[in-house]
């Protein structure tokens, strides 16, 4: 099992964060190699990606989520994998978001990825570029303020 840990700070109030990140279907605005994701019903997306010429399909499901705190999820279909991010209020204006995952990489190619630390320079670009998407915006596309225990 592969895990990274990267954060970001972000110059927008810490719900403007949380609601953006809510918007899973704008996550191919920022996350590098996710064509599609689709919201499925509140706690179950459907991912498509293209990564290192690998395409894959899989189910996803939300396991807790609290406005303005946490998202969590896990695969329920495909590659294996879990995580977490969560979002800090650093002041009124600004917020740190942190995420955590950990998976099991499949074949050759995500293996020699995970050990060259590929994964871990991918997540830190896609913080990088919503950090850069919602920071340009000032506003979230959308929210969703549900809660899930």
């Amino acid at each position: 099992m592969e895990s990274v840990t990267k954060s970001i700070d972000v110059d927008v109030p810490v719900t403007t964060a949380y609601n953006q990140w809510t918007q899973f279907e704008d996550f191919p605005h920022f996350m590098e190699g996710v064509e599609e994701v689709r919201q499925i019903t509140d706690t179950t997306t459907h991912w498509r990606t293209k990564i290192g010429g690998v395409e894959r399909e899989f189910d996803a499901e939300i396991t807790e989520q609290h406005p303005d705190e946490r998202v969590a999820w896990r695969s329920t279909s495909g590659p294996d994998q879990a995580g977490v991010v969560t979002f800090h209020r650093l002041s009124d204006t600004s917020t740190r978001v942190t995420v955590q995952m950990d998976w099991d990489p499949e074949g050759f190619t995500e293996k020699v990825g995970a050990a060259l630390n590929f994964d871990d320079r991918r997540v830190q670009g896609d913080l990088e570029r919503f950090k850069e998407f919602i920071e340009r915006r000032g506003t979230e596309t959308g929210a969703w303020r549900g809660d899930v225990s």
